[in-house]
């Protein structure tokens, strides 16, 4: 017969009650039930575990088998309880790359939600740009995507949102003043930054203004802060100018219908963690104001 947790658990707790009768009543066994495990645990041993039929005092071996048994067992309970947590997304590692503009703007108040009824998972935020999400989609180094890549084979994927384009430039700047019928046109002539969202523009008329482009910035933050330093203009999805960017306005251009489509891409259902599920369905169920879901 092999030692069974079992009996290390009736061990225990005989050890710690000093009786058959309270190491049964903490076990929710009878006292003759207890007594049978503890008498096959020394049958297997081929030793005595106590020095009195009174279990009031251990042998040496007893001494020693019974510090074994107390660190075997604490161990045991933490794996259950770990793989009890990992289970209901009590526990867990999460990995998310997603592109910066929706770090900053969309995604603060669903992790904060999450983290605050997830208490004991972490999260690996990543941001870039939507190739490089991609790539860390493919080489498995995220769980979860955010970005504006559409649909990927292999993938679980879904829309979640679109917004729409519009002129990011300083809030002093001559367009500023009257921008309420805005072109394409209008934007000649004045340095433009081009930035990796720009391809999902497929607009006739803002192909010159994309080719007079003399620079290139894929970083949102640094993209900003060019506009700000008054380095030129630039054309961005309305999420992306919050609130407390006052020195910044977000010009809607007239007659223009491009948006940018953001997906949520996931690693196939069955290697998700129960962690990234939740985190998955999270993402899902946000409400996103200022968009179309």
């Amino acid at each position: 017969m092999s030692i069974k947790i079992e009996m290390l658990r009736c061990f225990r707790a005989v050890v710690d009650q000093g009786s058959l009768a309270d190491a049964a009543a903490v076990l929710g066994r009878t006292p003759s039930a207890v007594s049978m495990m503890l008498k096959q645990f020394e049958d297997h041993i081929g030793a005595p575990l106590f020095e009195t039929a009174r279990k009031s005092r251990l042998t040496p071996l007893g001494q020693l088998i019974h510090n074994e048994a107390r660190r075997e067992l604490d161990h045991f309970d933490r794996t259950v309880s770990t793989i009890e947590g990992l289970s209901r997304a009590e526990l867990g590692f999460v990995r998310l790359s997603v592109t910066p503009s929706l770090a900053q703007s969309v995604l603060p108040p669903i992790l904060h939600r999450f983290l605050q009824d997830h208490p004991n998972v972490r999260i690996d935020m990543a941001d870039m740009d939507s190739a490089a999400v991609h790539q860390d989609l493919q080489a498995e180094r995220a769980d979860i995507g955010l970005a504006s890549i559409g649909a990927l084979q292999g993938f679980d994927c879904r829309p979640l949102f679109s917004d729409r384009f519009g002129v990011i430039c300083r809030r002093d700047h001559p367009l500023a003043k009257d921008w309420d019928q805005l072109t394409w046109s209008d934007l000649e002539g004045i340095d433009f930054i081009a930035n990796g969202l720009c391809s999902q523009i497929r607009d006739e008329g803002f192909a010159p203004i994309l080719d007079s482009a003399r620079l290139m910035v894929r970083n949102t933050a640094s993209l900003l802060g060019l506009v700000k330093a008054g380095v030129g203009i630039t054309v961005l999805p309305r999420l992306v100018v919050l609130p407390e960017f006052t020195d910044l306005a977000f010009l809607p251009l007239a007659n223009v219908r491009a948006r940018r489509e953001v997906w949520l891409i996931t690693q196939p259902r069955q290697m998700l963690t129960p962690a990234a599920r939740a985190l998955v369905e999270s993402i899902r169920l946000a409400r996103i104001t200022g968009v179309d879901h």
